[in-house]
């Protein structure tokens, strides 16, 4: 899902994480934060069975085994991007609840597992699809209440570093489960039940995580009670409202990108058709490799760096991916497409989930990263249904060369913060 980034929180040269970060840093670390990070490595593991779900296998199965149009298949992508668009009323939601934020993430959860679950039952393309996407939803209308945990519960000079250490086990289960279901797939594809079941009890167990993290209620907002209150804030901070319009071009192209790696490689090619295991390699196993080895460092950068320039960075990756990978010729492009896009989405999982804790007032992250997600979600739902019909128009090469552009153009509007006046 991902479309999903920027000084020190520990100075004096503390340990890089690997597989989590070093037993000393974490007892060094407040009760809550240690509690956290111990749970969201548990969690990481949950997550990174599901994100070959929605990136490659649910779409996969939808081709293959339902021989869904290009309406179906748009839906099905869309469903994560409506569910991130509904963050501001589950945000609003949960405020009016009083429920201890933890609570609720365990129960949205819960019900998105039993949703995918559910999917496993279903015969016909459109129930497959309906239930597909309404598990996405759920899994996605929650990310604000998850910064807002790690706002609360881990200090502001390591987060985006514990962060990346939990995250590098969701990248490394994504790397094994891709690997997995595309073997499982190729090797009896008529067995792809069991892919959903598997998906379903991963969103299960990481909902089961998300109660044993302490958190409290939402602040209530004295200015308003509006679902959409948070909204204004993109009219108000004009550093926010730039952040977020060079966020929708690149997010734009990276996501009429994504599905269409998947539609690329599933028709007929000089070789034959590929494989489901192939697909899973090139669209998932290569670009976690990448993700798992340099995920760290981006945690690390996040900490340090201007977030700005970071995010300049990243966008040249993102565009050098899609050149890369729809307009070379050969299985070498590929796999330069799908490294580069590695990389660059490492530091993308850290930006796209932190960013907004560089720039909201500590109490209002949960609304101003509802208002990133509502726009991500905007995007994400428009995306798939351009790339599925532009597909009829234009070739993969020009479609890729439209999006590089529209990556590239994002840097543009961050001209005025990439310089130092204004590092954070």
């Amino acid at each position: 899902m991902s479309d999903p980034v920027s000084g020190d929180g520990i100075s004096g040269g503390s340990p890089e994480p690997h597989s989590g970060t070093r037993p000393g840093f974490i007892a060094s670390l407040p009760e809550a934060a240690r509690i956290t990070y111990r749970a969201e490595q548990l969690r990481s593991v949950f997550a990174g069975a599901l994100e070959p779900a929605f990136g490659t296998f649910l779409l996969l199965i939808a081709v293959r085994q339902f021989r869904a149009d290009p309406t179906a298949k748009a839906w099905l992508v869309a469903g994560p991007s409506i569910g991130l668009m509904l963050g501001p009323l589950v945000v609003t939601a949960v405020e009016a609840s009083r429920w201890p934020v933890t609570r609720a993430l365990a129960w949205i959860t819960a019900v998105s597992a039993m949703l995918l679950t559910s999917a496993s039952m279903v015969d016909d393309e459109w129930s497959y699809v309906v239930f597909c996407a309404l598990g996405g939803m759920g899994l996605t209308c929650t990310v604000p209440l998850m910064t807002q945990v790690y706002q609360d519960n881990y200090p502001a000079t390591s987060r985006g570093k514990l962060f990346a250490g939990a995250f590098v086990l969701r990248i490394a289960a994504a790397t094994l489960i891709s690997q997995l279901a595309g073997w499982w797939l190729t090797r009896t594809p008529s067995d792809f039940r069991w892919v959903l079941i598997g998906f379903g009890l991963a969103a299960l167990g990481s909902a089961f995580c998300w109660l044993r993290v302490p958190s409290s209620p939402l602040t209530p907002n004295p200015l308003s009670t509006h679902p959409l209150r948070g909204l204004r804030f993109f009219f108000i901070d004009p550093v926010f409202r730039r952040t977020l319009i060079s966020w929708m071009l690149m997010g734009v192209g990276n996501l009429v990108m994504l599905p269409l790696r998947v539609e690329q490689l599933a028709r007929p090619s000089d070789t034959g058709l590929r494989t489901a295991s192939e697909i899973a390699f090139l669209t998932a196993v290569v670009p976690n490799i990448a993700r798992l080895i340099t995920s760290p460092l981006w945690g690390r950068a996040f900490d340090r760096l201007n977030f700005f320039r970071l995010r300049a960075v990243l966008n040249v990756g993102f565009a050098l991916a899609v050149l890369a990978f729809f307009t070379g010729d050969s299985m070498g492009w590929l796999m330069v497409g799908a490294v580069l896009y590695g990389v660059s989405g490492a530091g993308g999982d850290v930006a796209w989930s932190l960013f907004v804790t560089k720039l909201a007032p500590p109490e209002r992250v949960a609304d101003y990263m509802s208002v990133h997600t509502f726009l991500t979600g905007f995007r994400g739902v428009l995306a798939p249904l351009v790339a599925f019909h532009a597909i009829g128009v234009l070739s993969f090469e020009g479609i890729g060369w439209a999006c590089a552009l529209l990556i590239l153009a994002a840097n543009l509007v961050l001209w005025t913060d990439l310089r130092p006046r204004r590092s954070q």
